[in-house]
């Protein structure tokens, strides 16, 4: 049942609210303008407030409703975890846009509140904070995921690994960001 889920989760996770949003609105591709990110933050620059707010709810339900699944099939922390990252990988690589997926930062959220929601709230709390600093996206991302692997970690050692491994994807993800981070280029809202 674990594998059949989990494949399941990366076959939900491969469905972009962004891509398939845009194309219901009439609107152009958002991998062809902005940042090229098929993400809530592109779908604010290109496509306004309702759209972008649709992406990020879409995108945080792939991440939370596979892991609530596997919780109600009573499976392991860790396998809810993995099953989440699965999800995630989904929005990274998805198979139904030629795996050119957006950077996993809100399915990752919708993992890490199905898992353990304070380390999911403190990740949002940091996001907001560091993004009403900044008013750069990326950052807040950077900063928000891995501030909160400390509070899992204490509180669900058994998703230690797999969410130290999504991680590390957003930031290989996130790698053009931090190149233009460091060379004062990154964009700003």
């Amino acid at each position: 049942m674990f594998w059949l889920l989990t494949l399941l989760a990366y076959l939900i996770g491969s469905l972009s609210f962004a891509i398939l949003l845009s194309r219901l609105a009439g609107m152009p591709d958002p991998r062809a303008g902005g940042s090229g990110n098929p993400g809530a933050t592109n779908m604010l620059r290109l496509a306004g407030k309702r759209l972008a707010i649709c992406t990020l709810f879409g995108d945080l339900l792939k991440g939370l409703l596979p892991v609530l699944l596997a919780s109600a099939l009573d499976m392991s922390v860790q396998q809810q975890a993995w099953i989440g990252l699965a999800a995630v990988c989904g929005h990274l690589y998805p198979l139904y846009f030629r795996f050119r997926g957006g950077k996993g930062v809100a399915t990752a959220a919708g993992t890490l509140l199905a898992l353990y929601p304070p380390a999911a709230l403190l990740a949002i709390v940091a996001w907001l904070l560091v993004f009403r600093l900044t008013r750069t996206s990326s950052l807040a991302a950077l900063i928000a995921l891995p501030l909160c692997l400390p509070l899992l970690a204490w509180q669900q050692p058994g998703a230690l690994l797999p969410m130290s491994v999504l991680a590390t994807l957003i930031v290989w993800r996130h790698r053009s960001n931090v190149r233009d981070l460091f060379a004062g280029r990154e964009r700003h809202f």
